[in-house]
């Protein structure tokens, strides 16, 4: 059992990683003044001490904390902390983002010190943005300078700070997302106090207000976590985080990216060059902004050669989670040479595909023919890291006067590619680096979503006019037979993504579109479902029995379908000749829901049975 200590926005973003378990876990806020719903999570409230959250995870079996309170809740970091300690349970810190310290702003590490730099400095008029729970802290300013106060706006946040002595006429309430202009340029407060409370606090709005008006920042800088804790910096290293170390919590493991892992060996092997150190670990930040850690296996040092320089490589392991991807296991090694530029307009990384990277024959891809099959997201991410990496060493090197050639290899890769799209993608010769968000959802259906696309692109980019979209292997067989004339690209499949796959081939300039439907997709299709994954339908058998009905079958028939189990006993339901009716209805159904998602193209539907005769053809001409 989990427990999640919340009450903020990492607190909901937490929820929401959580909620993808289908288990059950518990969400505890001081107030309830945060709404939030919770579907598998029980939510509980009141601040708890040491005693009584010892007493709770003891009670209920908890075995993982989830620290998703603010930065600022001291007390309830050290409280996590001892019973941590005491239960011998990990934590895990979902933390905020935070941008280095402005030099700009003057930082203070307590209030105290706040309140002594302010002075010492002249301020006599404040607008502070530091919370209600800072009035009584801050009183010995307040009570001797001019000073404002932006609080929520709750009765139980008044009330403290009209309990603690502070003029009425002087709080603001306002949600913290409200940026302080207005406020500033009514007040004109001599300076402006906050506290490092991080993206998500709002904090470089503040900042930005007050350098827009030039004022002073004066800044309180978050307090220390316990080096216990270990951190995470958002929904995607939370998940990997519960994965470990509450095993069983989610049904499947997420894994990482090929592009992911080249990114974290590239960056890796350049920190090698720089440093000439070994490298354990490797971070890099992910295209929606969040930073993991991927683990480095081994470095390897190359000296300079006749006519070469030296070079280092790093290797990650790929980790797909539960995905079935052939890439799993595998070695993803990044070799880098680092060379001052030649020319001015010579990029910063030059790509190489080594041992079991693909190369690209065709076009659609996005890439170039002939270029290493590393497609454009990782491509970015590998140059983001290393320019970071140049940053961070400092060894006298910039993106501006030197350039990095980075190699990727996949040992083994060029076996493993026949199992994949790659051949009938024109990429030959091993696997794609690839990868939109550096994150592997087990049977993602948003990467599927994403092949599907790519296949169709890459036919219309070959001057594909007539595109055959099927459901998998077997079907496709069939289809190839009735279409020997197509090229490999022409064949796409569609899985259960029905909708999706005419929407996509919608966008293109291909003329034609022949869908080839199998029985059971079919009756799903037919109700005027484009997904047909079995966990979002069911065969719906009153469905068919008013199919039946109306094509006029007797009552004898259309009541036999109470007993089929599974779709295919349709076929011997309504034999053929007999039967074409009933299958001529459900083919002009699934014609109906497809036809309107390809305006201006041709559409065929062919019903296929098991054997690959083709039952039934409907079309529908360009409208």
């Amino acid at each position: 059992m989990i427990l999640i200590l919340g009450g903020t926005t990492e607190g909901r973003a937490a929820v929401r990683v959580a909620e993808e378990g289908n288990a059950p876990y518990y969400y505890s806020t001081k107030s309830e003044g945060q709404e939030i719903a919770l579907t598998n999570g029980s939510r509980i409230s009141g601040a708890l001490d040491a005693e009584a959250m010892e007493a709770f995870c003891r009670q209920k079996n908890i075995r993982l904390l989830v620290d998703a309170a603010h930065p600022f809740a001291e007390e309830l970091h050290r409280t996590v902390a001892r019973v941590a300690s005491r239960l011998a349970v990990p934590v895990v810190r979902y933390e905020r983002k935070y941008l280095p310290r402005d030099p700009q702003i003057t930082w203070c590490d307590t209030y105290e010190e706040a309140i002594e730099r302010m002075e010492t400095l002249g301020v006599d008029r404040l607008l502070a943005l530091t919370g209600v729970q800072t009035i009584r802290r801050l009183a010995p300013f307040w009570q001797k300078h001019p000073c404002w106060f932006r609080i929520l706006d709750r009765e139980e946040s008044v009330s403290l700070a009209l309990g603690q002595g502070f003029p009425a006429e002087n709080l603001i309430t306002a949600p913290p997302s409200e940026a302080p202009d207005a406020l500033i340029r009514l007040l004109r407060p001599d300076a402006l106090l906050t506290k490092e409370s991080g993206e998500s606090g709002y904090f470089y709005e503040k900042i930005k207000a007050a350098g827009a008006a030039g004022i002073p920042v004066f800044a309180v800088k978050r307090p220390a976590l316990p080096d216990s804790f270990l951190r995470v910096y958002g929904p995607d290293g939370l998940r990997k985080a519960i994965e470990r170390l509450a095993p069983g919590f989610f049904r499947l493991r997420s894994g990482y990216t090929t592009g992911a892992c080249a990114t974290a060996a590239a960056k890796a092997a350049l920190r090698a060059l720089l440093t000439r150190r070994e490298q354990r670990e490797s971070a890099l930040t992910l295209p929606g902004g969040e930073e993991i850690t991927l683990p480095v296996v081994a470095t390897v040092f190359g000296e300079a050669v006749a006519g070469t320089v030296p070079f280092a490589a790093c290797t990650v392991i790929k980790d797909a989670g539960d995905d079935p991807d052939v890439t799993h296991g595998r070695a993803i090694v990044a070799s880098v040479r680092l060379q001052e530029r030649q020319k001015a307009d010579e990029p910063f990384v030059i790509f190489k595909g080594g041992e079991g990277v693909g190369i690209v024959t065709l076009p659609g891809l996005g890439l170039e023919v002939g270029a290493p099959a590393i497609n454009a997201t990782p491509r970015r991410m590998i140059e983001v890291g290393l320019q970071e990496v140049l940053a961070a060493e400092k060894g006298g090197y910039s993106p501006d006067t030197c350039r990095v050639e980075v190699t990727v290899s996949v040992p083994g890769g060029r076996e493993i590619a026949l199992r994949t799209f790659n051949p009938k993608l024109g990429i030959t010769g091993g696997i794609s680096i690839i990868g939109t968000s550096g994150i592997v959802r087990p049977f993602s259906s948003e990467a599927f979503i994403a092949s599907i696309r790519k296949e169709i692109e890459v036919a219309a980019a070959n001057g594909a006019g007539h595109l055959v979209i099927n459901s998998g292997a077997k079907s496709e067989r069939f289809l190839k037979g009735l279409y020997p004339e197509l090229p490999p690209q022409a064949f796409v499949h569609y899985g259960n993504f029905i909708g999706e796959t005419l929407r996509i081939a919608a966008s293109t300039a291909i003329r034609q579109v022949t869908m080839g439907i199998m029985i059971g997709k079919a009756v799903k299709l037919a109700e005027g479902f484009l997904d047909t994954h079995s966990k979002k339908v069911t065969v719906n058998r009153e469905f068919l029995k008013d199919i039946a009905r109306r094509a006029g079958y007797p009552p004898a028939i259309t009541e036999a379908i109470n007993e089929i189990t599974l779709a295919r006993e349709l076929w011997n339901l309504f034999p053929f000749p007999e039967g074409n009716r009933f299958f001529s209805s459900l083919a002009e159904r699934c014609l109906f829901h497809c036809t309107p998602l390809l305006p201006g193209k041709k559409f065929t539907l062919l019903l296929i049975d098991e054997e690959g005769n083709i039952r039934e053809r409907q079309d529908s001409l360009p409208g």
